[in-house]
């Protein structure tokens, strides 16, 4: 398992990963990504975003990313989402790329609270968060619109203590 800065050339395989239902799913993505959007979020990120992927044999199977809050007042906070391909979850991708970016975070970024939102029916991304030291802070009642209906989704956060 490699991890690592994401390439132009991994768009292929990002789309192959967000086209998959359990992925657009459960992110905020739409069904039916194209290579060519993909390749363009990968070659025109802003600065304010820091993506990494994962690669097995050759093959790019996951890709999370943080983004960094833009207010001067809250540069110590950041947004975190991440996609793992179904044929890999189970096998500790979606845990090692989260500790990837955590460490990204925590020693690179000197951010000190991460925030992320996961839908309320998927408690495997929920256990992998509490895991790593997220926190439920709250529901957001019908968050989002997916598959004809209104879901809900947890508000979750780590806050990392001073020093």
């Amino acid at each position: 398992m490699l991890i690592r800065a994401p390439r132009p050339e991994d768009a292929a395989d990002i789309t192959q990963t967000m086209a998959q239902p359990e992925c657009f799913g459960n992110t905020l993505q739409m069904p039916h990504p194209t290579e060519q959007m993909w390749r363009e979020r990968l070659t025109s990120k802003p600065d304010n975003i820091h993506v990494l992927v994962v690669e097995m044999q050759g093959r790019v199977v996951a890709n999370g990313g943080l983004e960094l809050a833009t207010s001067p007042r809250r540069r110590h906070v950041a947004n975190i989402g991440m996609a793992v391909h179904p044929e890999f979850h189970g096998q500790g991708v979606g845990a090692a790329l989260l500790a990837a970016l955590l460490e990204l975070a925590d020693n690179w970024l000197a951010l000190r609270r991460i925030e992320l939102e996961v839908y309320s029916d998927n408690e495997a991304a929920q256990a992998l968060y509490r895991k790593h030291g997220f926190e439920v802070e709250g529901t957001a009642r019908e968050y989002a619109f997916r598959d004809g209906r209104y879901v809900d989704a947890l508000l979750m956060a780590r806050v990392k203590a001073p020093g």
